[in-house]
């Protein structure tokens, strides 16, 4: 998952990006001020942004209105230090999908964040599922047929996106925005070398293909998604 955090303490910044590449395992974006933020959430795919209130040159409130206003639906995230009762429906009415007030735990951000990828991808339990494999997006563990299967960060990236998407077709180019920040040098056949990789992982335990190739259009699941009990 890739995320773009507008935040303009460097400290914070810092600790808040390294706790999401190392927690999750999320591609992080920064920017330091409120108009550099814009451009970037206009110009990129985010799967969740993190965005500061009180932020130079264009505040939080701006930014915010700014996004939802193109028609971007990215899950926002708002980091205030103002709690009162008037500024929480201000930022509610204007699309802000979840809010925390500082200072505030870097669990809570982080499993808050995770928790806004998943309803915005319709997956409100954090185990995904589809046939006999079973990802918790929580532990970051995947299981095929009951037998735990290791993988890579990107291995298990790159099969917990699909898992969020299972009957769409995700191109390469697709899997490159939302896995990578914007500083890492594209390149497709890295793509291609992790499904493999992963495609052998998770066939070596069953006998049913787990993941397709449409040749020209990208990857999806081979599996059918199996309901996850309310």
């Amino acid at each position: 998952m890739r995320a773009l955090l507008i935040e303009d303490e460097v400290r914070l910044s810092e600790n808040i990006s390294t706790a999401l590449r190392e927690g999750p395992g999320f591609a992080v974006d920064c920017a330091p001020d409120g108009l550099t933020g814009a451009d970037l959430a206009d110009g990129s795919c985010y799967d969740v942004i993190i965005l500061d209130l009180m932020l130079p040159g264009l505040d939080g409130l701006g930014v915010l209105k700014r996004i939802r206003q193109r028609g971007d639906r990215t899950p926002v995230l708002i980091l205030t230090a103002v709690a009162d009762k008037h500024s929480t429906i201000t930022l509610l009415n204007a699309g802000a999908d979840d809010y925390l007030s500082k200072p505030f735990d870097l669990g809570e951000l982080l499993a808050r964040a995770k928790a806004l990828i998943r309803r915005g991808k319709g997956a409100a339990h954090p185990t995904l599922r589809a046939s006999d494999v079973e990802l918790n997006t929580l532990e970051q563990t995947v299981h095929r047929s009951g037998s735990l299967v290791d993988l890579s960060p990107t291995e298990y990236r790159i099969l917990e996106y699909l898992m969020f998407r299972p009957r769409v077709i995700v191109s390469k180019r697709e899997l490159l925005e939302h896995l990578y920040d914007y500083n890492w040098e594209h390149h497709s056949n890295v793509i291609e070398a992790h499904i493999s990789n992963l495609r052998k992982k998770l066939d070596a335990v069953s006998e049913r293909p787990s993941i397709e190739t449409l040749r020209g259009r990208g990857y999806r699941l081979a599996m059918p998604l199996r309901e996850i009990p309310a």
